[in-house]
């Protein structure tokens, strides 16, 4: 068995944490319209909760709107309610079935608090990436208290779990920049 291929599977958890911190990101708010800002919103419809963006299709006409089409007229005022009340301090306009949401500027306070939150998921996907290279340490020890490796290969693989980790780490600490760059600048 090769050196990548017993790392593979922590590499595809720690590529996993990422794409988890990307959604986390692209979720907050920093100004500028995107479609990401609507993606947590639940809307009571048809008896349950349903996702948004299987009521409606939602779309960016410029860089301060939000352009909701509800697919069902009569699912308008559920949809415009779900959206005032999901904590994103937006004020939607119903223009038939389509629903305008302004996106209001941030002030100074807000920026900081924003920031904060990236940091803060930021930080969660660094214990995430830790915790899996934990989880590489321990199995590269088993496997050579087990005898199906030598001292030598299990040195290798741990530097190699550890550049692995380094190099995930790099990547979250250069999405939390871009994105607080991002939020700050606009």
């Amino acid at each position: 068995m090769s050196l990548d291929a017993r790392l593979k599977p922590f590499q595809h958890k720690m590529e996993l944490s990422i794409e988890v911190l990307g959604k986390d990101l692209a979720g907050i708010r920093a100004g500028r319209a995107s479609t990401a800002l609507l993606e947590p919103v639940k809307v009571e419809a048809y008896g349950s909760m349903m996702p948004l963006n299987q009521l409606a299709s939602v779309s960016v006409p410029d860089a301060r709107t939000l352009s909701v089409n509800v697919w069902d007229k009569g699912m308008v005022k559920a949809v415009e309610k779900a959206i005032r009340d999901c904590g994103a301090n937006l004020n939607p306009a119903v223009d038939g079935q389509v629903i305008r949401v302004p996106i209001p500027p941030l002030s100074e306070e807000r920026r900081q608090e924003l920031s904060k939150l990236a940091a803060k998921y930021a930080e969660e996907a660094k214990i995430a990436i830790r915790n899996i290279r934990r989880d590489a340490m321990d199995t590269i020890k088993q496997l050579e208290k087990d005898g199906e490796i030598g001292e030598d290969e299990m040195h290798k693989l741990s530097d190699a779990a550890q550049e692995l980790t380094t190099e995930f780490s790099k990547i979250v600490d250069n999405a939390l920049a871009a994105r607080q760059k991002e939020i700050t600048q606009i």
